[in-house]
Parts: C-alpha cells; structure tokens; sequence
C-alpha cells in the first residue's frame, strides 16, 4: 500500500465573470487523477470533522470508501459537491479546475453528481418520464415535461435503460418499482446526465440479497467511464465490487489498498473491533 502523492502541477483557470465557466469535456486529467483532496480540514463546534484529509481519485476509478459512524464519509461528500466549505486545503476536479470557488448547481454542471442513501424519484411519472426529465439540457422542468424528443435524446434514454436493466419496465410507475429498482433508477437518473465523478452513498442499504448483486454488476459497469466513489457499510458488498478501498477514522485516511490488505491492518481492527 503506496501514500504516495501524484506529481502535481495545477494552474488555476476559474473565470469569475462567466456563471458557467466549467465545460466537461476541458477537465484536464493528463496525470491520470480526476479529483484531488489534499489538506483538507473542517470543524463543527470543535468538533473536527475532517483532519488534514487528503485524497486522491483516478479518471475512470471504482474506489470504494469505508469507516466507523463519525469518520468523516458524509463530510467528505459533503466538501466535494459544494454543500459544505473546509476551513483549510484544496479541492481540485482535474488538474485546473477549483470546486471550492464553485457552488452546488456550478459543480453538479461541472460534472460532480450524489445519490444520497434514500432514493429520490418522481413517483407519480414512468421510469423513462424520470430519465427525460433527468436529462442535462437547457430546458425547463415544464418544457422537458411537453417537448418531443429528437433521435439521440431518445436513444441515450434508451441506453441507460439498458444499463441500469430497466429496458421493460420503461412505462412503469416509479411509484410502485421495489426499493431496489428506485435506486437503480436513480443512478440511472444521474447517467442521463453524463457525469464525469458519481458519488453513490449506501446503495444497497436496505436491499434484498438478489438486489445487492444486482447494485454491484451495475456499478462495475460502469467502472472506466465514470469515477464511482461508493460509501457503504456492508463489507460482504464492498469485496464484490472494490479494486481499492479507503478507510477513513477521526477525519483522515487511515490506510488504502485491496478489501484483504485493509482488512488484515491492525490498525483497520483496532478501529472497528477494539482490539
């Protein structure tokens, strides 16, 4: 298991004037690492919640984030996507682009998009309404609602129908889907969108057995095209899908590495078993 920093070399380039400065396809990744945390460190009334954190995600990364109630996860999510500002560090998305100068909306344009835990749907339209109304464009919510659809919206609604496994259930009510359909639908909502960095909070929480193997074969697939940063607490379900984990206890990163290297740290046991 490597700390090892990557060689760095930023150079800032966020234009205040224009709202919307970040285009997807100028996120630099020419050093392989498509988010980058370092030094980072937030309190709430003394409380540190994040210490000195640093972190780092490659382009196309599956990486899986694990650690005790109050090791920082929420926080850390909550400091990449614009919700919550660190009292300290650097949040870079690429090698230029600075996301602590950039608000919620400006991020999730940008190319930075969260599922929470419980899934959030519009239960009273179909699964393919959802991924429509979902879809990044410049429409408002009503025009989406009425406007036809050319050729390639359609065929990328389609396409994330197959992804998600969800092709025959496409006139189906969100409202009556499973648990588990709703959450893939909503990953299925965020890829309509086309981010670059997804970060998916306690996806199988909940979930029947067949569901969770399911959740899983979905993520992996979707590993090389997106950055997936998954937080979850089943460890039965993060050995199925990590390449690397990341523990994080007290704010900072404990160690990384594979689900068996961190698993047999002692410093990983003596954390979650106190011994």
């Amino acid at each position: 298991m490597s700390n090892t920093k990557p060689f760095l070399n930023r150079y800032q380039t966020y234009d205040f004037v224009n709202r919307n400065p970040v285009i997807k396809n100028k996120v630099d990744v020419s050093h392989g690492t498509v988010l980058y945390m370092e030094g980072v460190s937030i309190s709430f009334d003394g409380f540190k919640a994040l210490n000195d954190l640093s972190l780092y995600i490659n382009d196309g990364e599956l990486r899986c984030l694990i650690g005790p109630n109050g090791a920082g996860k929420t926080t850390l999510m909550d400091v990449i996507t614009g919700k919550t500002k660190p009292d300290a560090g650097s949040v870079y998305f690429g090698q230029t682009i600075d996301l602590l100068q950039m608000d919620e909306s400006e991020i999730a344009r940008a190319g930075i998009c969260r599922k929470f835990q419980k899934p959030s749907v519009f239960e009273k339209l179909s699964v393919f309404e959802n991924l429509e109304l979902s879809m990044q464009s410049n429409r408002g919510t009503w025009v989406a609602l009425f406007a036809s659809l050319n050729s390639e919206q359609r065929d990328r609604i389609d396409e994330v129908l197959e992804i998600i496994g969800m092709t025959a259930l496409r006139f189906q009510s969100a409202g009556i889907l499973s648990h588990g359909q709703k959450q893939w639908l909503e990953i299925g909502m965020l890829l309509m969108q086309k981010p670059r960095v997804m970060l998916v909070d306690e996806p199988v929480a909940g979930m029947t057995n067949q569901e969770i193997d399911r959740t899983a074969e979905l993520l992996l697939s979707l590993e090389g095209k997106h950055s997936v940063i998954v937080v979850e607490h089943d460890m039965e379900f993060i050995r199925s899908i990590a390449k690397k984990v990341t523990v994080l206890h007290e704010g900072s990163v404990l160690t990384e590495g594979t689900m068996d290297e961190v698993q047999n740290d002692p410093r990983v046991i003596q954390v979650y078993l106190g011994e």
